[in-house]
């Protein structure tokens, strides 16, 4: 080994507690190092200093020994969805940072960070879809965001994005289109983010497009718990239950609600049979007197997911709900959503839905800030996080 590289590879986190102003929980360092016949040799000692020595292989330990030290968890947020953060901080149980995230004169984003995050374990709660200043001025705020947490010195910056925004673009499809999510993934990293956690991306291969872990976490569990609740309520029984996919694309994450269900699966065809004329929409699979779950990742005017309920009203269908992660709902969604068939339609609340809710009698948003506040607590002490999917016995 190259005691030289790793030597000027090391890095020493300076601050004691003291000196940052900070009032740090006592921490336990580790120090690993090659006995006379190599057998590894632990020893616990209890310092206030942070970091992680490279050649001399020391590990620093945040309150329990259990979990990778990061520094102090700090949480921040911008102005895209500052009640979700609030929930998450409430959950995890500390103070949402103090940040001011306005605008000068000329409209440009200004950020200043009223508290320090020198060798902290920082994460920025911002999703970047529309509601607010838009999907542009979201994105922009997080950026500039993470600019400054990261000359901040933070040990650790993770942006938390309930939404990750411009993932609609992410192949080349034709000729002369950009690659969006490729584009915003780049400006994340550039930004300084060196985690992202986020809920049911549009397309998983968003995940291959960074250097950096991408953290999927999964939304249909909550979405199946709260459908099974109002289909008890209603006494409709799991062998009348039908999972729909209003699109090809989608048949994925259609039979995974489905195999929660245990219900049959139903797919949704859009063909061109002739040039000049349009699509048409053919239904697989048996709906008449079955209750339909309509399960999508984004409902944007939510036009599919109208035309959807409409046609498996047609086709004899009981009752009819919508099973949507993100619910965007640009205008006119909320108007198709009170004029068309379906009876409910269940969404999480990864971006602010306070307005839509009241616009729309139909809508129920379902509150994701449990599932990201156990995210953020198994990242920040490098903890497994496919444990909260896995099934229990």
């Amino acid at each position: 080994m190259n005691w030289q590289k790793l030597r000027l590879a090391a890095r020493w986190h300076r601050p004691l507690a003291a000196a940052a102003g900070l009032a740090l929980p006592q921490l336990g360092l580790r120090r690993r190092f090659v006995g006379a016949e190599g057998d590894h040799v632990d020893a616990q000692q209890n310092v206030r200093d942070t970091g992680v020595h490279p050649a001399t292989g020391i590990e620093v330990r945040f309150g329990a020994p259990d979990g990778m030290n990061h520094g102090p968890l700090r949480i921040f947020t911008g102005n895209a969805h500052p009640k979700l953060a609030k929930a998450i901080a409430e959950q995890i149980g500390v103070p949402l940072g103090n940040a001011t995230v306005g605008r000068f004169a000329c409209g440009e984003v200004n950020v200043v960070l009223n508290e320090s995050v020198r060798d902290c374990d920082v994460f920025v709660i911002q999703p970047t879809g529309n509601g607010g200043a838009g999907p542009q001025e979201h994105l922009m705020e997080l950026l500039i965001m993470l600019d400054a947490i990261r000359r901040g010195a933070a040990n650790r910056v993770t942006a938390v994005i309930p939404l990750y925004g411009y993932s609609r673009q992410n192949s080349k499809e034709k000729t002369r289109v950009p690659i969006s999510a490729r584009l915003v993934t780049d400006l994340l990293q550039v930004a300084g983010a060196q985690r992202v956690v986020t809920i049911e991306l549009h397309a998983s291969q968003i995940q291959g497009f960074a250097t950096f872990p991408i953290d999927n976490m999964y939304a249909l569990p909550l979405l199946a718990s709260e459908v099974e609740e109002v289909l008890k309520q209603r006494g409709v029984k799991r062998e009348d239950i039908v999972v729909v996919s209003p699109d090809v694309g989608g048949t994925k994450r259609a039979s995974a609600l489905a195999k929660m269900f245990c219900a049959p699966l139903a797919i949704f065809s859009r063909q061109r049979r002739r040039e000049n004329e349009p699509s048409e929409v053919d239904l697989v699979g048996e709906v008449a007197g079955k209750t339909c779950i309509v399960v999508d990742d984004i409902a944007d005017t939510a036009d599919t997911l109208c035309q959807a309920a409409d046609k498996l009203k047609a086709r004899g269908a009981s009752m009819v709900i919508g099973a949507v992660v993100h619910g965007v709902l640009s205008d006119p969604a909320c108007d198709n959503i009170n004029n068309s068939q379906l009876d409910f339609l269940f969404v999480t609340d990864t971006i602010d839905l306070d307005d839509k809710t009241k616009r729309c009698p139909k809508l129920r948003a379902i509150p994701v800030a449990s599932l990201l506040a156990h995210a953020i607590l198994r990242v920040h002490s490098s903890r497994s996080l496919s444990e909260l999917f896995d099934k229990k016995e």
